[in-house]
């Protein structure tokens, strides 16, 4: 076979596989719109009919015969229940056209969240982000609609709940603690800030979606000079929201000033050498098992927006446990 025949015979698959994902996603939406219409119509005839909670069992389960007889075994009682409550959290005022494309799994998923707003949250940002099930499901158990909502006024948090995680400000973007699970460390285990480090570039793509939107890797123990003396920072990144490099350094014990020196000498370093006129100032992060609260504001300047110290754990906590860990922060 010679090249130009296997470009062509390439470029037939590729149309081929978009004509399947295309089709797929659009049986996908249509099927979850209507067993939203479904629950809609199950919820109203609830409403019309008698009042009794057996009234509303007995009316699903002939619905799921009914069903089962005519279309298949799709059509369970656990399934026509999960579409009744599919409705009833995703009642909503636009256009149906313009909702729902995600997969029927991850509304399943979503609809076992309680809570309005975190609930919204997550379904604006695996839409956006293009979260498959299994991240999206991470994204939740590691908290991080709470984690990014720590740190916000009321209004905020319900802007998260509207629009998703913005990134405007450093802010938006700074995270405590970051859950770094997926690098396989266990939590009492004895590693080196070197390991840390290996792993988190084994699984960049992971660090990539813990770290949050915008971010871009760069190098890893970049050298800097400084007075014939050699410095290296263990990651770095950019972010494109924020137009701004993104130094990390990790530490396995527990923060000390010296860190936070350290720090604000890579940051200074960036914004003198490496950034340009037109992007904004050099943001550090050190990722930190352990810190002081006092001894980080004492260390950094009252009106510092450039240097920030985060927790990170490298096991996810039970929900208990991490609740009681947000909440202390």
């Amino acid at each position: 076979m010679n090249l130009t025949n296997k470009n062509f015979y390439q470029d037939i698959k590729s149309l081929l596989q978009k004509a399947r994902n295309q089709v797929y996603q659009t049986i996908n939406i249509t099927m979850t719109q209507t067993y939203y219409e479904i629950g809609k119509r199950i919820v109203e005839e609830e409403q019309g009919g008698e009042s009794r909670a057996e009234y509303g069992k007995a009316l699903l389960k002939n619905l799921s015969v009914e069903l089962i007889n005519e279309f298949g075994k799709g059509y369970s009682l656990r399934n026509i229940e999960q579409m009744r409550k599919f409705y009833l959290c995703f009642q909503k005022t636009q256009t149906l056209s313009t909702e729902f494309k995600l997969s029927w799994s991850h509304y399943i998923f979503l609809t076992r969240i309680d809570n309005q707003d975190e609930r919204n949250f997550y379904e604006i940002e695996a839409l956006e982000n293009s979260w498959s099930l299994r991240e999206l499901k991470r994204q939740f158990d590691t908290g991080l609609f709470e984690r990014l909502a720590l740190s916000k006024d009321k209004s905020k948090v319900k802007e998260l709940s509207s629009k998703g995680q913005v990134v405007q400000s450093i802010d938006d973007m700074i995270k405590d603690p970051y859950i770094l699970e997926f690098v396989g460390l266990r939590e009492l285990s004895t590693y080196s800030e070197s390991e840390l480090e290996q792993k988190l570039i084994d699984k960049l793509e992971h660090f990539l979606l813990e770290l949050g939107k915008g971010f871009t890797f760069v190098a890893r123990q970049k050298r800097i000079t400084i007075d014939e003396k050699h410095f290296k920072v263990d990651l770095v990144f950019y972010n494109r929201f924020l137009k701004s490099f993104v130094v990390i350094d990790l530490k396995i014990g527990e923060l000390k000033h010296q860190d936070i020196g350290q720090m604000m000498m890579y940051v200074n370093y960036f914004d003198r050498y490496e950034k340009a006129e037109d992007e904004n100032p050099t943001v550090g992060i050190i990722l930190c098992k352990d810190k002081s609260k006092t001894l980080v504001e004492l260390t950094l300047p009252k009106d510092n927006n450039q240097i920030y110290a985060s927790k990170y754990l490298t096991v996810l906590p039970n929900k208990e446990d991490f609740k009681k860990l947000l909440e202390t922060e």
